[in-house]
């Protein structure tokens, strides 16, 4: 449940972030379609100012993909930025659309497999990645069977009522990334948690395994540990934009029934071996804006 409204949230500090969020509202009223050529429109416009992140996103393209010429890098990054610029517009749509207008934009493709994986009477770890639409997707997910999501808490106390308000839409409950009792509990109680383990989090709690091309990323442990603790079923849940304004399709893979349980460092590799398989889905729609390879074994110069 979302926390009451705290009248403190319309503190004039908050002003800018309330008219922000007026301006967000009041745009995603307008058609889908043309929410898309504005977003897109915002992607492309957003480069120029956004020097830092377009490096790194080159940086992270030549890392997993050193055979990638400089050409089709160039265009990935080009849509990489359009889908940037609609991630802005498709959280609009997950914090205010109804959920008639939400299911209008989706289908989805392997429900039941879901519905197979609960009908085991044990939690359902559901893995996602950090695409750009995320929000959306937690939204979508949400209507197909209400879940619980792990996440990070926002710094801004009005962001944090506000997103925590768009996800609880549709869904069960938030958890602290850091909550691993909570997490556990969620599992143990047969419930569908969320979470993706797709970032660099740190050295604490991570190994290192291959993701794409980088022999040595730091992964977390978590998928790992809460596997061993709680014994709950393992499958992947991703939202994909389709081409030409056709709306988004959420795919549910069949449960993950060889997950390597006895070691850590093949669980990682395991499962970047997972997502990696759910980017190439649509590789112009993830999150490459993110210092994935930031954190480096012991002695390691930065890759950035």
């Amino acid at each position: 449940m979302a926390k009451a409204f705290d009248t403190s949230l319309l503190h004039p500090r908050n002003w800018m972030t309330w008219t922000g969020l007026g301006v967000l509202w009041l745009l995603v009223q307008l058609p889908y379609p043309l929410l898309y050529i504005i977003g897109s429109s915002l992607g492309r416009a957003a480069r120029p100012f956004l020097k830092r992140r377009e490096k790194i996103a080159s940086r992270n393209l030549t890392l997993c993909f050193p055979e990638m010429n400089e050409q089709a890098k160039e265009k990935l990054i080009e849509q990489n930025f359009i889908s940037l610029g609609m991630g802005l517009i498709e959280t609009g749509m997950a914090w205010f659309w109804s959920d008639a207008r939400v299911r209008k934009w989706f289908e989805v493709e392997g429900y039941d497999n879901l519905t197979k994986a609960l009908a085991e009477n044990k939690g359902v770890m559901v893995v996602g990645v950090h695409f750009m639409s995320l929000e959306l997707g937690g939204r979508t997910m949400g209507l197909c069977r209400p879940m619980m999501a792990t996440y990070r808490p926002h710094n801004s106390p009005l962001m944090e009522w506000v997103q925590t308000k768009g996800r609880l839409r549709s869904n069960k409950a938030m958890i602290d990334r850091r909550n691993l009792r909570g997490l556990v509990s969620a599992l143990k109680d047969k419930e569908a948690v969320w979470f993706a383990p797709d970032q660099d989090y740190g050295p604490k709690g991570s190994v290192f395994a291959p993701f794409f091309s980088v022999p040595q990323a730091a992964t977390t442990n978590g998928t790992y540990v809460l596997s061993r603790l709680s014994g709950a079923s393992l499958l992947t849940i991703t939202m994909v934009r389709k081409a030409n304004n056709r709306g988004y399709t959420l795919h549910i893979s069949e449960a993950l029934t060889d997950y390597p349980i006895e070691d850590e460092i093949k669980a990682a590799t395991y499962m970047n071996k997972v997502i990696e398989k759910e980017i190439l889905r649509a590789p112009e729609q993830y999150l490459w804006v993110h210092r994935r390879f930031k954190t480096r074994p012991a002695g390691e110069a930065s890759l950035y």
